[in-house]
């Protein structure tokens, strides 16, 4: 058996303690807190009852981790500082006096390292602590790993001795899985002209080279007049991220930057400046049309890779200004016209939708790590085929992937086919079973609606995830087993922790790195190239040819909303199959999963969820106050909340962008 890798451990004696802040405004609590962490041989560097007192000892004391109440004394509350927190890249827990859903949705939007439900006992507290720690280090570890990675990609670059133009599409390529981009634009700062080159990102792995002469026809401008809003453009010196006021400001400043926000829908952007030959600043430039999709880890990365983008630049780029031939084709283009169908392997994940794009990015940033996944969306969005393809990208795809529906094991066999047991551990055991934990060492389990596993089970899991072992029923000593566990579920795990049916502590060791596959209602540009997969698939398993789809028929499903996604997408498609003789689908006939989810048929009227509410009355407010949300009359008044908590919320909302 393979060993499995050593973690720190608190209790030795050669290891610095931790250090600990307690910002909590009840003295019971505090204390009997305080007495369980100096127990377990961390120092408490202090106890805060305040937000103002918690910054105060923050900057005197650098604790590695604050525990955290969600009700303080004084201005603000424990949200409000979760959020300065995280901005201070130390980790958290909160501790809380219920674990109401609403409680916990408010708790999930600062990425706590855990939570602790009063009235709280010492294992309680030191499981919750472990798991953030953990937490904490497989961050770091995958963030170096990531960094690394990137790092060696770009230098594979420098050292292919490609032309500029195929070297900057590759560089592209690479780094928007760390740094997602709808458009890139790279160049030297010039006061007489414009001469930077632009990629546009068209779909997962297709990009287009915009020079000066593209910009300016999409742009529907003369060079002359691209070259006049250029060199009136203020330069930035320093790296920066534009989004919400500050973007919509930088555009009287920078008109450039605002003609290619509006001709690419840009909501956000990141500008990085770096010295060549410490004489002239070559600029990278980040778009997005995303809002706030730009952060301060964004900066560091891009800080840490400066060294190799100076010789990127120096070593590749040609001196001369970038002049490209309309008629060059983008990287990847085919000569046919059909859609390209984006798929990450030879099993196929379908999809071209900026939702999907996001998942696929996430997919290449997690996979060369070992950090736990957990997979969350409706039934039939192909979860199992993420966990199939993270493995596939990892370093473990020569190993096994075990695949486990934790809803269909059995509960008085459920241990047994885990973890396994040997002859005779009980009646009916004939011979020893080799568990699925077992089977996957060196690899990878997938534990599907991981939401169905019962809590006794839940147990033993926590204990396998935390111990890196497990041990046969009947079996003398513990097994160590390597295992990356990636988990799916179709349910809402917050509201099953607060129910009492999913463990806290298990859902906070699984939440590591959560990946949310969307429904397909909400990824509807993806319908026609799946479908068509769909015909080309079946119709060859029929020995037939593929018949084209309609108009019609087309829009007969782009209509629907899909409740079962793209399970019941796949259905469809094979029946309508079936039910056509011709070379064309005419109609598609959807009256029998309309009749199985009636609750679909009909979108006349919708009802809001909470958020949608909240955020309607807040922006409500804010047109009311012009805008302002501090002091006399200001939003936060109106609302009887602190400014810095409407901020969170208009941040999470999004409304700044409706405010007018």
């Amino acid at each position: 058996m393979k060993t499995a890798s050593v973690y720190p451990d608190n209790s030795l004696e050669t290891a610095p303690k931790k250090r600990i802040l307690i910002v909590e405004d009840q003295f019971i609590e505090a204390h009997d807190l305080q007495l369980i962490l100096e127990k377990a041989n961390y120092e408490v560097t202090g106890i805060a009852r305040s937000v103002e007192q918690a910054l105060e000892q923050i900057e005197t004391e650098k604790p590695d981790l604050v525990f955290l109440d969600i009700m303080l004394r004084g201005t603000g509350n424990g949200i409000d500082l979760a959020h300065i927190l995280r901005e201070k890249h130390i980790a958290f827990i909160f501790v809380s006096a219920n674990s109401s859903k609403k409680i916990l949705d408010q708790a999930k939007t600062t990425e706590p390292y855990g939570f602790i439900v009063k009235p709280f006992r010492e294992q309680d507290v030191l499981t919750t602590l472990e798991i953030a720690f953990y937490r904490k280090q497989y961050s770091l570890e995958s963030q170096l790993k990531q960094q690394i990675l990137l790092q060696n990609e770009i230098n594979e670059i420098i050292n292919s001795k490609i032309k500029w133009e195929e070297a900057l599409l590759l560089l592209g390529k690479k780094i928007q899985t760390f740094i997602p981009f709808d458009y890139f634009e790279v160049g030297f700062a010039n006061t007489t002209h414009y001469d930077n080159l632009g990629i546009m990102r068209k779909n997962r792995d297709d990009y287009q080279i915009i020079s000066a002469d593209k910009l300016s026809k999409i742009a529907d401008v003369s060079i002359k007049e691209l070259n006049e809003t250029y060199v009136k453009s203020k330069i930035d010196l320093e790296p920066i991220i534009y989004s919400e006021e500050n973007l919509i400001n930088n555009f009287q400043s920078a008109p450039i930057k605002g003609l290619i926000a509006h001709n690419f829908g840009i909501k956000s952007y990141l500008v990085f400046p770096v010295m060549i030959a410490s004489i002239q600043r070559f600029y990278f430039t980040f778009y997005s049309r995303s809002f706030n999709m730009y952060s301060d880890e964004n900066l560091k990365l891009l800080t840490s890779l400066e060294n190799s983008l100076i010789q990127f630049v120096t070593k590749l780029y040609s001196g001369e200004a970038i002049k490209l031939a309309e008629n060059i084709p983008p990287v990847n283009a085919q000569k046919n016209t059909k859609p390209e169908k984006t798929i990450l392997n030879c099993e196929g994940i379908i999809g071209n939708s900026t939702h999907m794009m996001t998942v696929f990015n996430y997919i290449r940033k997690v996979a060369p790590s070992d950090t736990s996944v957990l997979v969350l969306g409706e039934s039939g969005t192909g979860k199992e085929k993420i966990a199939q393809n993270i493995h596939a990208l990892s370093p473990r795809k020569d190993q096994p992937l075990v695949i486990i529906n934790c809803g269909a094991i059995p509960e008085n066999l459920a241990e047994s086919l885990l973890f396994g047991h040997e002859k005779g551990a009980f009646t009916g055991a004939l011979d020893k079973r080799i568990g699925k934990f077992e089977l996957a060492d060196g690899g990878t389990i997938f534990l599907d609606e991981i939401g169905e596993m019962p809590l006794e089970l839940q147990v033993k899991l926590l204990r396998v995830l935390q111990e890196r072992e497990i041990e046969r029923i009947g079996g003398k000593s513990p097994i160590k087993v390597d295992v990356r566990i990636i988990a799916a579920t179709n349910k809402n795990l917050e509201e099953e922790v607060a129910a009492g049916r999913f463990r806290m502590d298990l859902y906070y060791r699984l939440h590591v790195f959560p990946i949310i596959v969307p429904p397909l209602r909400k990824r509807k540009d993806d319908i026609p190239i799946l479908a068509e997969h769909f015909v080309n698939l079946y119709s060859e398993r029929m020995n037939r040819k593929a018949p084209t789809l309609s108009e019609n028929a087309l829009q007969n499903i782009l209509d629907y909303n899909w409740p079962g996604n793209i399970r019941e997408l796949e259905h469809v498609i094979q029946r309508t199959l079936l039910l056509t003789d011709g070379n064309a689908i005419k109609d598609i006939e959807l009256s029998m999963s309309s009749k199985m989810h009636p609750e679909h048929t009909s979108e006349s009227f919708s009802i809001k969820t909470i958020l949608e509410n909240e955020r309607d009355y807040i922006l409500y407010i804010l047109k009311k106050c012009n805008g302002k949300i501090s002091g006399a009359g200001g939003a936060a008044e109106i609302l009887d909340i602190h400014p810095s908590t409407l901020n969170s919320k208009i941040k999470k909302l999004e409304i700044k962008r409706e405010i007018s």
